[in-house]
């Protein structure tokens, strides 16, 4: 969109210009929208114009659907490496920042420590398994 300043007979008008389409401009003057023909010679544009068929969507297609809580939290591998030292197993009670497991990434090790108290509802990973970044280590209640 591109944007002029006009003065016609002593008033100031802003106009925005915002699109062209062959010979008719679509402009906005002071805020209000206006179509005006331009008088000049329409050349044909050698590249084939594209116009796509509206997209419609299938019954129940585009809608988000909430998935509920299972009120736990889940514990991410901050990088990717490799675990190194299970620290905790299924059932044990942990406390906000309980070292949960050690892992090793760019050949340092790194403690994994817990973001909230719970208890450790499952692991899903074990020593010398290779994770990526944001993998789910383990499961808290």
């Amino acid at each position: 969109m591109k944007k002029f300043e006009f003065t016609i007979n002593g008033n100031k008008y802003e106009v925005n210009l915002k699109d062209v389409d062959e010979n008719i401009a679509h402009i906005e003057v002071n805020g209000t929208d206006y179509s005006v023909e331009i008088h000049r010679e329409i050349k044909k544009n050698k590249t084939p114009r594209l116009v796509r068929s509206e997209v419609r969507q299938k019954p129940g297609e585009g809608h988000i659907v909430k998935k509920g809580s299972t009120g736990g939290h889940q514990v991410l591998a901050p990088l990717p490496g490799s675990i190194f030292k299970m620290l905790v197993k299924e059932g044990d009670e942990v406390k906000k920042g309980d070292v949960l497991l050690i892992m090793e990434a760019m050949k340092m090790e790194n403690n994994v420590m817990s973001e909230k108290e719970g208890i450790v509802k499952s692991v899903r990973v074990k020593v010398g398994d290779n994770v990526l970044q944001n993998d789910v280590l383990i499961e808290l209640v």
